[in-house]
């Protein structure tokens, strides 16, 4: 397939001091047993949703050099209202060809090939799919595929789409201990087996099943899926997060998707991949084509 130039972001970048404290001493790792709990989220979740919020809103702006030209122009109410904000449609456009597979969201994409005991690699961490769905028939159907790993950024747009045109098979929800998403927690925790996660299960009209995952982070445990039933079209708005940064997991199944070369390789360089929602980044492959 046809390859492109794309961006790339080193993972194994310095955590910033807050960080290292929570997850690098003793009194960190105790602070941090009472950060994650979903109830403290919660909490912080709700004062972000106070209109005396909006306080934060211009220097995260300036912060994360975030263009607001890009966005629809509107009165934000509170800092959770203006996290969730809304980009110009005509920004994230899909691909008119139906075959080519496209970034559901925004982010930092890794890619791994999905075996019958692990499904990629981080910081020397394994996470397989059973762990992942807490489902092992349904994992079983996944090996051979490709797993898809987009992180979201604080300065990155919080809003997923749908991949293709399809049908929903079944939503599950998954509680959990809420974790950062940042590389350095994976040496004490394994994130998306702790982390507060739902998938969606998708029969989608030209990949196939396929499962897309939302994952929670440290101080958001709102993800917001707008269904979960019923029937979906490719660029159609799925969900958004709320209030931090998170992750989006898409699982494929064997031979159903082709992902560019460029973004294996990137990934055995531990390096991620940056890309909008509406990126191509792989494709049908033909022999499955009709």
């Amino acid at each position: 397939m046809n390859t492109k130039n794309y961006e790339t972001n080193d993972i194994s970048y310095k955590a910033n001091l807050a960080v290292n404290f929570l997850y690098n001493s003793l009194p960190g790792r105790v602070l941090l047993s009472i950060l994650v709990r979903p109830s403290v989220s919660r909490f912080f979740g709700f004062l972000m949703d106070r209109s005396a919020s909006r306080i934060f809103i211009h220097s995260f702006v300036k912060r994360n050099n975030i263009n607001m030209s890009e966005y629809i122009n509107i009165e934000y109410k509170s800092f959770n209202n203006f996290f969730v904000r809304q980009i110009k449609k005509e920004l994230r456009p899909f691909p008119d060809y139906k075959y080519d597979v496209a970034a559901p969201c925004d982010g930092k994409l890794t890619a791994y090939p999905i075996t019958s005991d692990s499904i990629f690699n981080i910081k020397n961490t394994t996470y397989t799919v059973d762990d992942l769905l807490q489902d092992k028939k349904l994992a079983g159907e996944f090996i051979g595929g490709v797993c898809l790993i987009i992180r979201l950024a604080p300065n990155d747009y919080h809003r997923y789409s749908y991949i293709d045109d399809g049908q929903i098979i079944c939503h599950k929800k998954i509680r959990g201990i809420l974790h950062t998403v940042r590389p350095i927690s994976q040496q004490y925790y394994s994130i998306y087996a702790q982390n507060s996660r739902e998938y969606t299960v998708m029969q989608t009209k030209n990949f196939g099943k396929v499962i897309q995952m939302e994952v929670g982070a440290l101080f958001i445990g709102c993800i917001k899926n707008y269904m979960i039933e019923g029937s979906f079209q490719r660029g159609e708005e799925k969900g958004m997060f709320e209030f931090g940064g998170s992750t989006v997991v898409m699982l494929f199944q064997k031979d159903t998707v082709t992902i560019d070369s460029t973004v294996y390789q990137s990934t055995q360089q531990d390096k991620e991949t940056i890309v909008k929602m509406g990126y191509k980044i792989g494709e049908k492959p033909y022999m499955g084509r009709k």
